[in-house]
């Protein structure tokens, strides 16, 4: 696992220096951002470490920068309308995270205003957002983390924690399609099975799906990495406790509010990153000529405390490999 050491000088050495001349570089103006995101995640840690990192830079929401946030209730027919929306504003540069809908629907509010974005689960190349990862070109950078590659190594980690776990209940939704392939596949190698309960359309009926799993008889839960969850970041653990399910999740903040377990990427480190480069284009950069980059550190997280409830034991194994525990 790569330390959090070479991660700041992989993505951070850049801009460690900026502070000390932001403020001459930005006086005298006002800067405005369209943020868009899928649902209500602007007071999530990340989205604050965001602003946060703005700030650092010279740009202070409330002095000389103003930020417009759009969310589009979890439901993603809605992103196109919160876009062009946004597009009318006349923002010197658009901010938004998540799936490829939602980076298109931002292209599509205008045909100039810069782009950053943190692409969680596609590919930007392969969609053609961008011309390469190195050199972007046109209007669209950021961070890309094709989070469809770790459920496997989630899975993984899973099984070794509970080498007698049978069954699996694995929650999907619309977002996770090619997640939910590879966990499939995953499942299959290791004899696990899975029992799959699609969430269709929000709001979601998570007592239900929990009930689906408790009759299907599930040793454990899966829950696919999406922002369509995030409103339910305190609920979804309670039940699973309340189900008796120990549960895996694709980042720590799930861990903090109750889940077991969690193995991704660090959304805050993403997240400031993105802040970063957005400061950049404020400042007169061109969103194409700046390298998109990948996170390089996942984080293995446990709850000790959900842990007791559960009256599960975590293998040393596993503890000395935690990038963090809560207790």
């Amino acid at each position: 696992m790569i330390t959090r050491r070479k991660l700041l000088l992989t993505i951070g050495a850049s801009a460690l220096a900026a502070p000390r001349w932001a403020w001459t570089q930005t006086a005298g103006r006002s800067y405005r951002i369209g943020w868009v995101s899928a649902s209500d995640s602007f007071k999530e840690p990340y989205a604050l470490a965001f602003v946060q990192r703005l700030a650092e830079l010279g740009f202070v929401e409330g002095r000389n920068l103003s930020i417009e946030r759009r969310h589009a209730d979890s439901r993603l027919e809605r992103m196109p309308a919160l876009s062009a929306e946004l597009g009318k504003l006349k923002c010197d540069a658009f901010f938004g995270g998540g799936a490829e809908a939602n980076l298109a629907a931002l292209s599509q509010a205008s045909r100039d205003t810069p782009i950053v974005f943190v692409a969680v689960d596609f590919d930007p190349v392969a969609t053609g957002d961008v011309a390469s990862l190195a050199r972007p070109g046109g209007r669209v950078t950021g961070v890309t983390a094709l989070q469809s590659e770790l459920p496997a190594k989630r899975l993984e980690l899973l099984k070794e924690l509970f080498p007698g776990m049978g069954k699996v209940a694995v929650f999907t939704n619309e977002q996770t399609a090619a997640q939910l392939a590879l966990v499939q596949g995953t499942g299959r190698r290791l004899g696990l099975a899975l029992h799959i309960v699609d969430f269709k359309r929000p709001p979601f009926d998570y007592e239900a799906g929990f009930a689906d799993a408790v009759r299907a008889r599930a040793d454990a839960l899966f829950v696919l990495g999406s922002g369509l969850w995030i409103p339910a970041r305190r609920l979804i653990p309670a039940l699973a406790l309340k189900a008796r399910l120990p549960t895996v999740f694709h980042q720590a903040q799930w861990v903090e509010s109750g889940g077991l377990m969690s193995y991704g990427f660090n959304f805050t480190t993403m997240w400031r990153r993105g802040a970063e480069m957005v400061a950049n284009i404020l400042r007169g950069a061109k969103a194409g000529a700046i390298p998109m980059e990948q996170p390089t550190v996942y984080e293995l997280v446990f709850n000790l405390k959900t842990a007791k409830a559960l009256g599960i034991k975590i293998p040393q194994s596993l503890l000395v490999r935690a990038d963090r525990v809560v207790e």
